[in-house]
């Protein structure tokens, strides 16, 4: 791992806020994943559409795009910046009760947009589980993660899985 500076402390190691008010506005863009693992029973209900709470899917992909805007209010030292844009989808593997979320957020900013992505999967995985926690209470939330990012001065990050 190379040795880079963290950028969030001063130089007595107070928690600060980056100043990027200098920086030109750059395209960026971050993709995230992470998975819920189930019973295969469970996934079986959410494709069929069987959950009583509704379309988990849908209200996942809506709590997701939600997160991923309110970032600064969740991460204490975030900018907020206006995403152009943030997909969210979903990668069911049937006969392995596990299902993939993929959060794609785009800006034209002075920061990156790796927290937000982020934290679309983390709150669009954690909906799932309250949808579906009444029949599945053994569910497993994990592997989020950055897959890629793009733009800015540190340039492109791309996971090898």
């Amino acid at each position: 791992m190379t040795e880079n500076k963290l950028t969030h402390f001063d130089d007595e190691g107070k928690a600060i806020m980056v100043e990027v008010g200098e920086k030109n506005p750059t395209r960026r863009m971050a993709v995230a994943r992470g998975e819920v693992h189930m019973e295969e029973a469970t996934l079986s209900r959410i494709l069929d559409r069987g959950v009583e709470k509704g379309d988990v899917f849908a209200v996942a992909r809506i709590a997701g795009i939600m997160a991923a805007k309110k970032t600064p209010d969740l991460i204490p030292l975030c900018h907020p910046l206006l995403l152009t844009s943030v997909a969210i989808e979903f990668i069911p593997h049937a006969g392995e009760g596990r299902v993939e979320i993929e959060a794609t957020v785009k800006v034209a900013g002075q920061t990156g947009v790796e927290m937000e992505a982020l934290t679309a999967v983390s709150a669009a995985a954690l909906t799932i589980y309250d949808m579906c926690k009444a029949v599945d209470k053994a569910m497993i939330i994990g592997e989020i993660r950055l897959m890629e990012k793009h733009g800015g001065k540190s340039g492109s990050f791309i996971r090898t899985e």
